[in-house]
């Protein structure tokens, strides 16, 4: 269980870096302000140490046995719980709105497909190591 616990935290913490590698450079190369995307995050220890954890966290959900065999599907449809609180709490917390509609009509595109790399990065690690 251990072996399990760790790989499934491992797996969300290295895919929320890569989602937030991903968010980072295309705030920084103007991609998602040329889409009407108002998010350009810092790449900073205070902005990226939180989604780590919680990316850790939110990854204990492959824990539970479902879909086994579909490592991708797995892992999208794990995804879509962290992204239901991005669109109806930590974005309205944040002024943005409900899905994050004031930051661009684009952005619950963005923030679901990215998540989607998240949730399949961390299905992918847990799957190795478990």
């Amino acid at each position: 269980m251990v072996r399990k616990i760790s790989g499934a935290f491992t797996g969300g913490a290295l895919g929320a870096l890569i989602d937030s590698v991903n968010i980072w450079a295309l705030g920084q190369t103007g991609i998602t302000a040329w889409l009407g995307i108002g998010l350009r995050p810092q790449f900073t220890p205070s902005w990226l140490y939180p989604r780590l954890v919680w990316g850790g966290i939110w990854a204990m959900l492959l824990i539970i046995p479902f879909l086994r065999q579909k490592t991708a599907m797995r892992g999208i449809l794990m995804s879509l719980i962290p992204t239901t609180m991005m669109f109806l709490m930590v974005f309205p917390e944040m002024g943005m709105g409900l899905f994050g509609l004031n930051a661009g009509l684009l952005t619950p595109l963005l923030v679901l497909l990215l998540n989607f790399i998240y949730g399949m990065a961390a299905s992918f690690w847990y799957k190795s190591c478990a």
